[in-house]
Formats: structure tokens, C-alpha cells, sequence
């Protein structure tokens, strides 16, 4: 694949597109935090930040941000292929460019039985892009490896998950470098307010358990609408493997918290693994 730039998808929309103005948002929404701590992975939502931002700012504040993050999120958009890593360029934002670790993303796709380079899934796709400020101020020499999933078996997000525990284990033994996994998820969509909590804690107990079948099995025997829950089964799979033994819910709200709306809410969690 040619070295690609990845331009904006949601700038102006989700976010603000002026520079001084999303430095200001990220950092207000950055120093509502506790001191932050080595994670192997946190779940972040990623809905406009009038709504979300406030919880995505208390989990990047939370956790210590390395050099390299493997940010996983889910495929709305339906294009491109299931599993998707975008392997060259950098991804564009107002506050600055941010890298693609290269080769860590094509020594990913090489060993993996699932994963595949693609851009198209990533051209349209927000989910990630929105987590990109507030990492970039936690870290400005972080460098990413983005992927996209959608549409997998369970056994296809293990596999995904091994591989990635496998890598990230056999990284910290060859350099010492380590590396954060964030997963973009919201939570349940446009229900009222009251059974969104209900729900969403079914899917928030799944992940606390660090149980990635349970939640797998959760969202679709429940028919739960929480977007990133495959890449939140791929994580969980990954840091048990990589010795996880604590989770904890950093922040949790919904969107009628400051619409004022209650009828018909978006759930937001976040939570970190170590």
C-alpha cells in the first residue's frame, strides 16, 4: 500500500475543526481526571463531545498514554473488509498529524488469520478519528495502528485477540516498549434513559467480569445497540491473555445528562484493564 494521509472525516461536526478551539475543548475535558496509571487497554465512547467528551477526557486522562496505541473501533460505515488495519501514512487532525506505526500495523496484518490491510472501511469511519485529539494531547509522539471490525464470529474476535496479546507480549520482550489498546465504543442507542442504564450494565458487568464471550453473547441474545462491543470482545480476549486481573468503570453518562432529553438517550461508558 502507497503511503496514504487520511484526511478528516468529522471535523467541524463531532469536534470542533479550528485548532485553538479543539485544543481548548480537549484540555477542559482533560482536567476533570485523577492522576493517570499504566492500563493495558480502556474503552473510550466516541460521540460528538458535547455529549461524550467529558467521559472520553476522564479515561485519556486516566491512563498513561504511550508512544504506540492499537485503536480498535467498530464499522459503521459496512464498507471495506470486516477486519481492517490501515498500514501507512498518517491520520490529519486540527491539533497536529499523527502516525502510523507501520511496520507494528503490517507485522500485525502478516501474522494474523483475520486481519486485512484496507483503507475503506477507515475513509468514512468516525469512530476512531474522535479519540485521536485527546491522545494526541496526552502523547504527541503517539503513533497508532487503526483498525476497524464488524460483522465477526466470536471466535473470529478471539482469534484477533490472541494475535494481538501474542504481538503486543512478544513487543514488550524484544524493546520494553509498551503499548495501550483503546477500544471506541458508545454504549445503548435511543432508548429512554432509565432502561439505556439498565442495559448498558449488562454490557458494562460483561466487560468488568473480563468475560469477552459473556459479552459477545450478550449484546446479540439481548439485542443490545452498543456499536463497539466486537472490538471490546477482541480486547478482552487480548488482555486476559496479556495477564489482566483488574477492570474498572473510570466514568459513565448519557447523553441526557446534557440534552436535558431523557426519552431517548446514548449510553457512555469508560473503563480501564490492567
Amino acid at each position: 500500500m502507497d503511503r496514504l494521509v487520511r484526511t478528516p472525516a468529522v471535523a467541524g461536526r463531532f469536534y470542533p475543526a479550528r485548532r485553538e478551539e479543539l485544543d481548548s475543548t480537549v484540555l477542559g475535558y482533560l482536567g476533570r481526571s485523577k492522576t493517570p496509571r499504566r492500563y493495558l487497554a480502556v474503552v473510550m465512547p466516541h460521540a460528538g463531545y458535547v455529549y461524550s467528551g467529558s467521559v472520553a477526557g476522564a479515561v485519556a486522562a486516566s491512563a498513561i498514554v504511550p508512544d504506540t496505541v492499537v485503536l480498535i473501533g467498530p464499522n459503521h460505515t459496512g464498507l471495506g473488509a470486516r477486519a481492517a488495519v490501515w498500514t501507512s501514512g498518517v491520520w490529519q487532525t486540527p491539533v497536529g498529524d499523527v502516525p502510523v506505526d507501520e511496520q507494528s500495523a503490517r507485522t500485525l496484518v502478516d501474522q494474523s488469520a483475520v486481519l486485512r490491510s484496507d483503507t475503506k472501511a477507515h475513509l468514512r469511519e468516525h469512530a476512531l478519528e474522535v479519540q485521536l485529539p485527546f491522545l494526541l494531547k496526552r502523547n504527541p509522539s503517539l503513533k497508532i495502528i487503526p483498525i476497524t471490525l464488524g460483522s465477526l464470529s466470536l471466535a473470529e474476535l478471539k482469534t484477533i485477540g490472541r494475535e494481538l496479546a501474542d504481538w503486543i507480549a512478544a513487543e514488550k520482550k524484544r524493546s520494553g516498549r509498551d503499548i495501550l489498546i483503546v477500544v471506541s465504543s458508545d454504549m445503548n442507542h435511543y432508548l429512554p434513559d432509565g432502561l439505556t442504564r439498565k442495559l448498558d450494565k449488562l454490557a458494562i458487568d460483561a466487560m468488568l467480569g473480563l468475560d469477552p464471550g459473556r459479552l459477545f453473547e450478550t449484546v446479540e441474545g439481548q439485542d443490545l445497540s452498543v456499536c463497539g462491543y466486537q472490538p471490546a470482545t477482541a480486547m478482552l480476549e487480548a488482555v486476559n491473555r496479556l495477564g489482566a486481573k483488574h477492570a474498572e468503570l473510570i466514568d459513565y453518562a448519557t447523553s441526557g445528562d446534557v440534552s436535558g432529553d431523557h426519552d431517548e438517550v446514548v449510553g457512555y461508558a469508560g473503563l480501564g484493564f490492567s
